[in-house]
């Protein structure tokens, strides 16, 4: 690929209202909060999302973090440089420590620009086969059961086949177990955040019994050991999400035996992601869910969908650009 000299970049902070609020363990949302970035070279624009939140209750990074950081240090680091390849782009932030999602950020804006320049699709770009994807839906804590079976049975007539619910101690085994009654043979999975402390060990080893794909996140993130103690307890596969957020951490895990599935996030691991949570999409055409419970792979050039420029500005309540 012929060099690409970045010639201006934008940052854009969204607020975005969700369909409905999703509650997890940890924290309840009602919008969707994030950063896009836009970046230009010449006449193409390649677009990246911060996928933070404002807090820092998934992760540690914030809005406030992220876009002091990008401001500050990214920006500088690759307005009005060429870069050949993404790893270029990557590589040019590496005595920036952490600050993964951010860097994802710009990433995939190089991902998305370089695609384009190609003339492919983001999915050919990096060698994708599929002309669709299966599609599971997360389920946040809801009031009692009566609700969630309600929710999950609408999700159902929507086509979708895989089901996550959120659990915390106190509302785990009633949720799980009358899930089981009323969808005997249903791809269930329960994800807890980081919910549970060692002192709940006895009670996670309940959940073996309800035919589980896998329990996501019980204990904290930085708590590897406590992870490997439960899986090596239950025949149901521990999977892990916040507690990997780079290789070193996964190797970590694999050497202790934490997990047997890794819930791999690009915008968590620092690089190469809407939809159904959304009331109103900021790209055109909107990701669709088939009736049979897949996503169709977009095939236009870079990302494969255009950026709906007066839904961005719908939704942006705050904007800096920066041009070389």
């Amino acid at each position: 690929m012929d060099p690409l000299r970045i010639d201006a970049i934008t940052l854009r902070e969204l607020r975005i209202p969700l369909v409905t609020p999703f509650e997890t363990s940890g924290w309840r949302e009602e919008e969707k909060n994030c950063i896009i970035v836009e970046m230009k070279s010449q006449h193409l624009s390649g677009y990246g999302e911060c996928a933070v939140t404002s807090g820092p209750w998934y992760g540690p990074e914030t809005i406030t973090s992220a876009w002091h950081v990008m401001q500050d240090y990214f920006v500088p680091t690759v307005l009005g440089k060429k870069f050949s390849s993404t790893n270029d782009v990557v590589e040019s932030f590496s005595s920036v420590r952490g600050n993964s999602m951010a860097k994802a950020s710009f990433d995939m804006a190089f991902y998305d620009l370089a695609a384009k320049k190609e003339g492919v699709s983001l999915s050919k770009f990096l060698g994708g086969t599929k002309d669709k994807i299966e599609s599971g839906v997360s389920v946040g804590i809801q009031k009692n059961s009566r609700q969630l079976i309600e929710t999950i049975t609408d999700y159902l007539r929507d086509g979708y086949r895989r089901i996550k619910i959120k659990i915390k101690p106190g509302k785990d085994m009633e949720p799980v177990s009358t899930f089981r009654e009323h969808f005997p043979d249903l791809m269930l999975m329960a994800d807890a955040n980081g919910a549970y402390k060692s002192s709940d060990f006895q009670s996670l080893l309940k959940l073996d019994n309800f035919d589980l794909l896998m329990i996501e996140q019980p204990f904290g993130w930085d708590d590897l050991v406590e992870h490997a103690n439960l899986q090596r307890a239950i025949k149901t596969s521990i999977c892990l999400d916040e507690s990997v957020s780079s290789v070193n951490e996964l190797k970590s895990a694999l050497a202790l035996g934490s997990c047997r599935i890794l819930n791999l996030k690009p915008a968590r691991v620092g690089g190469i992601t809407v939809s159904r949570y959304f009331k109103e999409d900021i790209v055109t055409p909107e990701f669709k869910l088939n009736p049979d419970g897949t996503i169709t792979v977009p095939t236009g050039p870079g990302l494969g969908v255009d950026v709906f420029h007066e839904k961005l500005l719908k939704y942006t309540v705050r904007t800096e650009h920066f041009s070389s």
